[in-house]
């Protein structure tokens, strides 16, 4: 890992300009992108096109040419659903359980405090569900059940009607097991066995099979943010997430195991991922740096892991803990991690990250699986504007205006002032119309 030494030297490099690349193609399309000398964006807009051309057709012609797999029909069955169970260790299943209720509640405290109401004065705001929502899960080599829970359970807090979920079949022409225990816990209403950037095509356009959505969730490769990219304003989508990225701060009274270990946490997800460790310490950030090289050894994707750490990790030495938060706000990490004395008191100092642990006792991982907030949250520095996937993101608002006589007669000449101003005399006189007639009313 990168040692950087003081403020002025770790400024520059976590002052971030624009999101990071959003993770690694897949090998066949980095072979096809080189072989036609096509862009990312050229391949999947082809792909778009296609889907919303021929639909069913194009996507069981895109799941044997790129995923390798010929089915007879994308969807996936009650009865699927039901072996799956059978397929799945207790354990995981009561694992995968708890976390639902979490998330369930920790969600439907959210909601309580959006209901519809009336505000004052004949004005208010009525909130509703989204009608039908997709969500992405990543499979093959990145398969998360987790992801399904942490998009989907929010969803049904809000009341979204139908949630569909479409995730790329395994080479037997399965959903990996975990995952449809997952969708089945969390109350999804259909899947359907599709991958890549056609499966966020056949969301946003809808085919012969697969409904049109309204608003697509979930993570994916480049090619898949792409594809959500592109069809963004046909649907809503939640965000274009990247690679995984946390800033540990910590001081003298930080566990340096705990510091290694969330830090090699994250940076096992992806190459790309951003793994940096901020702390007034040197002693502690030579102690850091020892045990990750010490836990890395025992790591099962050590490769991957070590990549992040050589390619995007750091250890920060800044001379105090205000510096390390002026760092955290500039960088705007996806998860920040507080191991410092009374660390509750900087909480309220951190005005981007998406989502911020406190204490040795709350390590990110906790935060992936099962504390409750959802784990999809803004990357790439995108948390100086954007904020984690929640229950609000399913739910949409129509404001209301609902004024009397009096109200009108009392705002009415002001709007007309204002709407001739800007020469549109139409409006002008659908107010002054209803002013007159409730003068004539009052004579």
């Amino acid at each position: 890992m990168k040692r950087i030494k003081g403020f002025r030297q770790a400024k520059p490099l976590l002052t971030r300009e624009g999101p990071s690349a959003s993770s690694l193609p897949s090998p066949w399309l980095e072979d096809k992108t080189r072989k036609d000398d096509l862009s990312v964006d050229q391949i999947v807009g082809r792909i778009i096109a296609d889907v919303r051309a021929n639909g069913d057709r194009a996507l069981l012609s895109y799941t044997e040419k790129l995923d390798r797999v010929r089915l007879s029909s994308l969807s996936v069955t009650r009865r699927e659903i039901a072996a799956a169970y059978g397929k799945v260790d207790e354990k995981l299943a009561s694992a995968l359980e708890l976390a639902a209720n979490r998330i369930d509640k920790f969600h439907s405290v959210c909601k309580q405090r959006l209901e519809s109401s009336f505000l004052s004065h004949g004005l208010g705001r009525q909130v509703s569900p989204l009608q039908r929502v997709g969500i992405y899960v990543p499979g093959g080599t990145a398969a998360y059940p987790s992801s399904l829970l942490m998009t989907a359970i929010p969803a049904r807090v809000a009341g979204v009607k139908e949630i569909i979920v479409a995730t790329p079949p395994q080479q037997d022409g399965t959903i990996w097991a975990p995952t449809l225990v997952a969708a089945d816990i969390a109350k999804v209403d259909r899947l359907f066995k599709i991958g890549g950037a056609q499966a966020i095509a056949a969301l946003a356009f809808g085919t012969e099979t697969v409904p049109k959505v309204d608003k697509i969730c979930g993570p994916g490769n480049v090619f898949v943010v792409t594809a959500k990219r592109m069809v963004y304003g046909i649907v809503d989508i939640e965000s274009l997430p990247g690679p995984s990225e946390v800033i540990v701060v910590a001081d003298d009274t930080a566990d340096a195991s705990f510091c290694a270990a969330d830090l090699i946490a994250q940076a096992e997800h992806d190459p790309l991922a951003s793994a940096i460790l901020i702390t007034t310490s040197s002693k502690l950030a030579d102690n850091v740096d020892n045990e990750i090289k010490l836990q890395l050894g025992r790591l099962e994707r050590r490769t991957v892991a070590a990549e992040a750490m050589s390619s995007r990790g750091m250890i920060v030495t800044v001379d105090s803990p205000d510096d390390a938060i002026e760092l955290v706000n500039l960088y705007a990490p996806e998860h920040v991690s507080l191991m410092l004395r009374n660390a509750t008191a900087y909480v309220e100092r951190i005005r981007n990250a998406g989502c911020i642990f406190v204490g040795g006792s709350s390590p990110v991982a906790l935060g992936d699986y099962v504390a409750g907030p959802s784990h999809v949250l803004p990357t790439g520095g995108s948390a100086r504007f954007s904020s984690p996937l929640s229950v609000e993101d399913f739910l949409k608002t129509a404001n209301i205006v609902a004024l009397n006589e009096q109200d009108a007669r009392d705002l009415g000449q002001a709007a007309i002032t204002i709407a001739e101003a800007e020469g549109l005399k139409g409006h002008a006189h659908a107010i002054r119309i209803r002013l007159q007639t409730t003068e004539g009313k009052n004579t």
